[in-house]
């Protein structure tokens, strides 16, 4: 693999739709991450979702369940839509590379943020997704994310919770990834986090809802 292009796009297939998507990239082998992750991760969800949300990567109870953001950032993501006033069943959950990185220390498996390399390889199937999808609010979790999307000059916090001008969605909004709240030393600065993030949702939500 080390002697290959990092690229997903000969994995895809030549129809187009989220199930014919999902079933291809359980067998991508665009980057090397696939070898050591249990499964692919791809995005859940309705078709005819208002929101999509675009994640880094899938963590480590993602990968053994083969859904995202159904771990501990999964359930501050849930609680942020419901303090922002986001239906859930409205929305559609993705991440920018769809296998799980990680390092093992023992018997843990810990986070590790994609490469360039990965980011780009991955970034076909989210392309392919958004497509589809074709929301009409896009929200973008974390750093990664907004690089694979936003491009890598893209300065997170200097432009979050503000529409951004961009061809990817009616509207566009980034923000900080559910599990920046994880990392948090102590209940306050958690706390810190988890605002940022619900009115950041809010900021979306609102400009959605303008005329």
């Amino acid at each position: 693999m080390a002697d290959e292009p990092f690229d997903a796009t000969p994995f895809l297939p030549q129809r187009r739709t989220l199930d014919a998507l999902r079933d291809a990239a359980a067998g991508c082998r665009g980057c090397d991450l696939w070898e050591p992750a249990t499964q692919t991760v791809f995005g859940e969800g309705p078709k005819d979702a208002t929101f999509v949300f675009v994640g880094e990567v899938p963590g480590d109870r993602e990968d053994r369940e083969g859904r995202p953001f159904v771990g501990p950032a999964g359930r501050e993501l849930d609680g942020a839509l419901v303090a922002a006033g986001i239906d859930r069943a409205e929305t559609y959950v993705t991440n920018a590379v769809k296998h799980f990185r990680f390092e093992e220390r023992g018997k843990r498996r810990i986070h590790q943020k994609p490469d360039a390399k990965q980011i780009k390889a991955c970034r076909p199937w989210l392309l392919a997704e958004l497509d589809l999808l074709r929301p009409e609010a896009l929200v973008i979790l974390g750093a990664t994310a907004a690089k694979s999307l936003l491009g890598s000059s893209f300065k997170l916090m200097a432009e979050h919770g503000r529409p951004l001008d961009s061809d990817l969605a009616p509207v566009v909004v980034a923000t900080i990834h559910p599990s920046s709240i994880l990392r948090g030393r102590d209940g306050e600065s958690r706390q810190a986090q988890r605002d940022i993030l619900v009115e950041d949702l809010r900021v979306a939500a609102q400009t959605l809802a303008k005329p």
